[in-house]
């Protein structure tokens, strides 16, 4: 029995070590997969974009190295608050788990000059501009149905193709001027009575269509105050019931709240809009 015992205490113990070896051996496969020269790669491609993507950062010099969750920023920047916005966005990237600064902030420095061709960031932006005009004219009932083209070049927009009226032309332009990003726009806009799909447009027959759901109307009121230059969308609760928008909150001023009514009642589907709560 004691022969027995000691073979079986020899067994679990060989069992035993081999099963914490292979914890061992997981764990380091685990932290390999974390780190590494892929990881870094993909961690240094992580925040260079972000940084690429920033208005605030992109003009600027700046460098990025990560080795083993640890990230080293170095270049220049002219104040303070840039040097910290480079260093909060390395450290939110999953897997740095330290962010060496050394950026060097110098008041007197000139951000290297940007060549005629626009960089990612340009493109991106330029991108988004275009997106949130066409989802405005999409979205508004003034615009429906058109052949409308948006195309922006360095924030400078250009609209052309046909619309119903001349009101639809001056709605097009206003829209695409109050959306964020936008540095002028330019109205080639032709009026016609004919639709994208060449049928002729009648304003009556336009406004029939379907029955817009109420979750619909209050999404896009929203998205047109997110994607506004001079409208505070997120300070602005939006309800809608059986057509009708009610706008709360606060905003700046009377322009404001003008404005916001404005593209409240713009948006297709919008029979009328309350905005006694809305103040300034």
């Amino acid at each position: 029995m004691n022969k027995f015992h000691a073979k079986l205490l020899l067994a679990a113990a060989i069992t035993l070590a081999l099963g914490s070896a292979q914890v061992v051996a997981d764990d380091k496969t685990a932290a390999k997969a974390k780190s590494g020269p892929v990881v870094d790669a993909r961690q240094e491609a992580q925040i260079w974009t972000t940084y690429t993507l920033s208005p605030y950062l992109r003009a600027n010099d700046l460098t990025v190295t990560v080795l083993d969750g640890k990230a080293t920023l170095s270049g220049n920047v002219e104040d303070d608050v840039h040097k910290d916005l480079a260093g909060a966005i390395a450290a939110g990237v999953n897997g740095i788990s330290d962010v060496d600064n050394k950026i060097t902030v110098d008041a007197d420095y000139k951000a290297p000059d940007r060549s005629s061709t626009r960089g990612y960031g340009d493109v991106v932006d330029d991108a988004t501009i275009t997106t949130a005009i066409k989802s405005k004219l999409l979205w508004s009932k003034h615009t429906e149905g058109m052949d409308t083209k948006v195309v922006t070049n360095a924030g400078k927009v250009e609209l052309s193709g046909t619309v119903a009226t001349q009101q639809a032309k001056q709605q097009a332009e206003k829209l695409a001027k109050n959306t964020d990003g936008v540095r002028s726009v330019d109205n080639k806009l032709q009026v016609s009575d004919k639709t994208a799909d060449g049928k002729i447009y009648k304003k009556a027959d336009a406004e029939k269509g379907s029955v817009i759901a109420d979750s619909w109307i209050t999404t896009k009121v929203k998205s047109t105050f997110m994607y506004s230059s001079n409208v505070a969308g997120s300070d602005i609760s939006v309800k809608t019931d059986k057509g009708v928008v009610t706008l709360a909150g606060e905003v700046g001023s009377g322009a404001e709240q003008a404005l916001a009514i404005e593209l409240a009642q713009n948006i297709r589907g919008v029979k009328s809009v309350t905005s006694r709560q809305l103040v300034f």
